[in-house]
């Protein structure tokens, strides 16, 4: 049986989409089975290479990116889509005219051009400063104010006030002469500290603060900051020389540390609503800053409240060292996070020994000391 000239067309038009399907179908295959072999479930996928954060404030920018991805996608397929119908249905056939139709001054095509890039971008630009002032918003009541001052070429942690169990503030802060308390505490740790640079006099020096509680970094200990998990946290970040950087990766944050923040119009202070799991996190200064740049790590060792409030005690009561008070509330007592240019951050059971477990940090078989506080 013979088809006709209809009949025939349409055959080949259903076979044509057919083919299409198939193709179609076939990519879409591929695309699952390199998501399945490359072991991402949905979550990583969306997340776009994005890192996995611990506080509130990381996971609202990790929001963002993901819609912000997803946006650019879509207009990227948009684009292409554009190309592929262009270069397919609207290539020059031999019978045509080589001059193409043309589209200018025509209102309407042209208005939806500039307007819809412009929403685009308003809309973008939205959602970015609500995630901005969610970012650098602060309250009056943090449950734990620090003191970070960075010098050449480590750190320095202080408690400023902690927040007790009635609502009142217990501060531990120390006044008096940046000169003068230095000395004091050069006595006491027993090796040199970092002066106070650029030759100033004492009256714009009183950026620098100093605490009854303090962890100072030293050439053979990485300092750790103790910090009670799901807490907000104030950081009043000062620089003691040159122009430093605080930033813990997975704070998916970092902060520009200067000196003289009055002088420079700085705001030295951030928060964080909380930090939502105990662990070690590893801090580096991101600016560099001299020499030693690369040296200059810290770790931030979230424990529970309870034993954040016990090594308070220790520390204030007992006049225990950093480590020993980390011992005492059966925490590993040096960093497990910091070993120079070791950037794994989770260890998913591959970190060797001698680095910690940064997801446990716990001493087996340890009974925490008593604080001798009843």
């Amino acid at each position: 049986m013979k088809l006709t000239q209809g009949e025939r067309s349409s055959a080949h038009g259903a076979a044509t989409a057919s083919r299409k399907v198939k193709r179609f179908g076939l990519v879409v295959a591929l695309g699952l089975a390199t998501l399945v072999m490359t072991g991402c479930g949905p979550r990583e996928v969306l997340r776009f290479g994005w890192p996995t954060g611990v506080t509130p404030e990381a996971k609202t920018m990790g929001h963002l990116w993901t819609w912000a991805v997803i946006a650019s996608l879509i207009v990227g397929f948009m684009v292409w889509m554009a190309i592929f119908i262009t270069i397919t249905f609207h290539r020059h056939r031999d019978g045509q005219d080589s001059f193409p139709r043309q589209t200018a001054y025509n209102m309407p095509v042209e208005l939806v051009l500039i307007t819809l890039p412009f929403l685009a971008i308003a809309v973008l630009f939205y959602f970015t400063v609500v995630v901005e002032n969610k970012v650098e918003s602060k309250t009056d009541n943090p449950d734990v104010v620090v003191d970070v001052t960075a010098f050449q070429w480590n750190w320095k942690f202080g408690y400023d006030k902690i927040r007790q169990d009635d609502g009142s503030y217990k501060n531990y802060a120390v006044q008096g002469s940046p000169f003068d308390l230095q000395a004091q505490r050069e006595v006491e740790h027993g090796h040199e500290l970092p002066l106070p640079a650029g030759g100033r006099s004492d009256d714009i020096r009183d950026y620098l603060k100093f605490s009854k509680i303090e962890t100072l970094g030293t050439p053979t200990e990485i300092p750790i900051l103790v910090l009670p998990v799901g807490k907000r946290i104030e950081f009043n970040l000062a620089a003691a020389d040159v122009v430093h950087s605080f930033w813990v990766p997975e704070f998916l944050y970092k902060r520009d540390v200067m000196p003289f923040p009055k002088q420079n119009h700085t705001d030295p202070r951030f928060q964080i609503e909380k930090i939502e799991r105990p662990g070690a996190f590893v801090g580096r200064c991101a600016e560099m800053c001299g020499t030693y740049h690369a040296m200059m790590n810290f770790e931030i060792r979230v424990v529970s409240a309870e034993d954040f409030a016990r090594y308070v005690a220790l520390r204030e009561n007992q006049g225990l060292t950093n480590a020993a008070a980390l011992e005492a509330i059966c925490q590993v007592p040096v960093s497990v996070t910091t070993v120079p240019f070791e950037t794994r951050r989770a260890t998913g059971g591959d970190t060797p020994k001698h680095l910690g477990d940064t997801w446990n940090t716990k001493l087996p078989n340890c009974t925490p000391r008593s604080t001798g506080v009843s």
